[in-house]
């Protein structure tokens, strides 16, 4: 265990107070990313060889929690920015050096979604593309966006191929005034523009290798850390991220309803209704943390006994993680919804919390049609088509 849980609890306070800043500004605050470099979220997952911890990611996800339960916008960042040190992890060496060479605490941002083509030249590809919610891109020095393999024409080649490319700052554009929300506004998800980049094939991974473990096991990696299924891995900061909303906003919830007298003159603590409602959305935003853990637990104990991570458990893993997030949020709906009209008050946290906990159910991980469908299936020992198999 590192002590990095121990450094966000010590600035409490602070991350606490400054979450009406962030949202004013659409971003963290220049104070906040400082905070969060001192405090060492995000090298949690990263390597020892540069300054990381490698930590456990049970470890990761029990400390996303805590900063998204004190601010949303910090923990989200937290869970996103965070997981990328472990897929550089297995990137070529030379751009893990480029990258933390001479700064261990630079930050990546992202995102995945393929919405770029990358057209093959010597040495590498001409990249081009736009790119939305690019969380915390303002404090990241470094980003990996998604792309298709391109054809000599610029378009999509065939089969389709999908590439992670890695570019420093200087090579691609985040538009200001692209992230007017309602929700999760302090994280800074602005659009990225990339146009006519010249991207080395050493700063391109194959984006479906990575997704099915082909590009750890090309690698050799031997830490049961960066041997872990991408499918757990990737979603893991930002449904932990989502957990933690529900356990602010229940503290807020508690905290408001202290001495708070109903409509009708009746003290909250003598409101059966109320209490009633507040014993079972604890419950339920506790199973979701206890079940989202023990998932990473299972399959962290797979991986280090040498066991093959099949499509099934995948599968089991990706429907555990989507459950433990919508049951968070419905708990918040119920407590919110027994917080009356003053809890709307836009100076009063409780509605943030409920606002940044919904926006991050919108995630694309966060859709249950297809994770559950695949995951039926392959508990009935049938094989779920390939347009069901995504991002397991």
């Amino acid at each position: 265990m590192t002590n990095v849980l121990d450094n966000i609890m010590a600035i409490a306070d602070r991350l606490r107070d400054q979450g009406p800043e962030a949202e004013r500004l659409g971003q963290l605050p220049d104070a906040t990313a400082k905070m969060l470099k001192a405090a060492g979220p995000i090298r949690l997952l990263q390597p020892k060889k540069y300054g990381g911890f490698e930590a456990h990611p049970r470890e990761f996800a029990e400390t996303v929690m805590a900063a998204a339960s004190l601010d949303p916008a910090t923990g989200w960042i937290c869970g996103i920015v965070g997981v990328h040190p472990w897929q550089l992890a297995f990137a070529d060496p030379k751009v893990q050096e480029e990258v933390w060479g001479s700064d261990s605490d630079t930050w990546m941002a992202s995102p995945y979604a393929p919405t770029g083509i990358a057209r093959p030249v010597e040495g590498g590809y001409v990249f081009n593309g736009r790119w939305q919610f690019s969380s915390g891109t303002d404090h990241c020095d470094w980003i990996f966006l998604g792309a298709m393999l391109g054809d000599a024409e610029g378009k999509m080649a065939t089969p389709p191929t999908m590439l992670h490319m890695i570019l420093p700052r200087s090579d691609y554009t985040i538009v200001e005034d692209s992230w007017n929300v309602v929700g999760l506004e302090g994280t800074g998800s602005k659009d990225i523009i990339v146009k006519d980049a010249f991207v080395p094939s050493y700063r391109v991974m194959n984006g479906d290798h990575v997704i099915d473990g082909t590009a750890q096991r090309e690698y050799g990696v031997t830490e049961t850390l960066y041997k872990m299924p991408w499918s757990t891995m990737f979603p893991l900061g930002i449904s932990a991220a989502v957990v933690g909303i529900a356990e602010g906003a229940l503290a807020a919830h508690l905290d408001y309803q202290r001495e708070r007298v109903g409509a009708q003159g009746t003290a909250v603590k003598d409101d059966p209704y109320v209490l009633f409602a507040i014993g079972e959305a604890a419950a339920d935003i506790n199973a979701a943390r206890q079940e989202l853990l023990a998932n990473v637990d299972r399959v962290w104990g797979m991986v280090e006994a040498g066991a093959e991570v099949g499509f099934a458990d995948r599968a089991a893993g990706r429907r555990t993680q989507v459950r433990a997030a919508w049951r968070a949020v419905m708990a918040v709906d119920q407590i919110f919804a027994r917080s009356g009209g003053n809890a709307l008050r836009m100076d009063k946290p409780l509605q943030r919390f409920w606002r940044d906990a919904h926006a991050g159910l919108n995630h694309a991980i966060h859709v249950p049609s297809t994770v559950y469908h695949a995951s039926a299936l392959s508990s009935l020992g049938l094989d779920p088509a390939p347009n069901l198999r995504s991002m397991i």
